[in-house]
């Protein structure tokens, strides 16, 4: 049975824009992650975008949860993802970023990491679509050395290089924090077992497939194709869900519904579509496409490879994780018995409105958390001793770099003016 619970954060943004709605997006974002380190949540999320306008205005993540860190006492910061390529960030300066925001909370850092999907992140950062996942699997153990090593030895490649440097700081957590990679089908959970990666699965998934994935994983972490790409296993299945709970369920519907359509709606065209730099119209093309919808009009939903979309059969046409506190404890338990061991709140979509996230928070911190917190250390406990094995033979199974002796250590020759 899972037993933490996140919450995730986009900053998505719709048009039309105040002087003021990134200050206010912002503020109320931070302001949310300080109710779930009050009420016991465990983690918050937090993506690295660039250039998706009114999908994704968190383009320095770090930055942002530096902000949540320094406001909170035991809620983990996590990348959620961090862009791992090159030409997005260096190496080093993940490494770098990691270890001092593990600093500033302590210990409390989660490093997620992904690759970008949209042409608008790809083209702009001059990235080859076909190379990504080589070069973001590639970039990421580096990381984790860097993190570890000291020194570094350096490296080279196509991409990018660094000779020989102590990257600093270390983070406290030891070896370093756990990392996670970002999942959205049955191949990239896969993929992320067989590198012993926790998998942040951001796919709207029903618990059959869900159960699905889980096994999928988990076989994986447990047989000889799971090689640690970092220098620990982080074995833990995280999934996303819609969220927006009241006691009226109607309620739920017409806060939430709309934000969680907007926000998979909205990736998928910004795949799928043309776009206008500085001019986008993602929400209004969203409105038109729901208008059209209800109308009884054939739609097709860009999100999902163009399949039509039908006009909801009653008017509680909802998403799982939207509903009363009681819809939304059945959810959590279905996907709890799947095999889950992280739920991800999506709750800041579209626009949705921060005193509903709030109040939304505020119930499931009364009504539901108490049902799936009791007893989870020991659950956890059983887990870790299970797993304990496979995690040391995979351990076992990585080629790990060793450390320097003294005498090979490069001398950084000092410049010397000219006699």
């Amino acid at each position: 049975m899972f037993v933490r619970f996140g919450m995730f954060y986009e900053l998505q943004l719709p048009r039309p824009w105040a002087v003021d709605s990134e200050q206010r997006l912002v503020d109320e974002a931070i302001e949310q992650c300080v109710l779930g380190d009050e009420i016991g949540l465990d983690y918050a999320w937090s993506v690295e975008h660039h250039f998706l306008e009114e999908y994704s205005h968190c383009s320095a993540s770090e930055v942002f949860l530096s902000a949540i860190a320094a406001k909170t006492e035991n809620i983990n910061v996590g990348f959620g993802i961090r862009q791992i390529i090159s030409n997005y960030n260096h190496p080093a300066r993940t490494a770098e970023a990691v270890g001092m925001l593990d600093l500033i909370s302590h210990g409390r850092v989660q490093l997620g990491f992904g690759e970008g999907a949209t042409r608008l992140e790809l083209a702009g950062f001059g990235i080859k679509a076909k190379r990504k996942r080589a070069m973001a699997m590639e970039a990421a153990r580096e990381v984790a050395d860097m993190m570890v090593m000291e020194p570094y030895p350096g490296y080279e490649c196509e991409d990018w290089s660094l000779p020989c440097r102590n990257i600093l700081p270390k983070p406290i957590q030891k070896p370093h924090p756990p990392m996670w990679m970002a999942c959205t089908n049955r191949d990239t959970i896969r993929v992320a077992a067989e590198n012993g990666l926790g998998a942040l699965a951001f796919s709207f998934v029903n618990p059959e497939e869900a159960m699905t994935w889980s096994q999928i994983y988990y076989d994986t972490i447990k047989s000889d194709a799971c090689v640690p790409l970092g220098h620990c296993v982080n074995a833990n299945l995280a999934m996303v869900t819609a969220f927006s709970i009241h006691p009226d369920r109607q309620e739920a519907v017409d806060r939430g519904l709309s934000g969680n359509k907007f926000f998979q709606y909205a990736i998928g065209a910004l795949v799928a579509e043309d776009f206008v730099p500085g001019r986008s119209s993602l929400w209004e093309r969203f409105a038109k496409r729901e208008e059209a919808r209800l109308r009884g009009e054939k739609v097709t939903d860009v999100a999902y490879g163009g399949k039509p979309i039908e006009k909801p059969k009653t008017n509680q046409n909802r998403a799982p994780g939207i509903g009363t506190p009681k819809d939304f404890l059945e959810h959590m338990q279905k996907l709890a018995d799947a095999g889950i061991d992280q739920v991800i709140f999506n709750q800041q979509g579209g626009r949705n409105k921060h005193e509903h996230i709030c109040e939304s928070l505020e119930l499931f911190s009364s009504e539901v958390f108490d049902h799936f917190a009791e007893g989870r250390d020991e659950r956890e406990a059983r887990k870790a001793e299970e797993l304990a094995p496979f995690i040391e033979a995979a351990l076992a199974r990585r080629d790990t770099r060793r450390p320097m002796e003294d005498d090979e250590i490069p001398v950084v020759v000092a410049s010397r003016p000219q006699k």
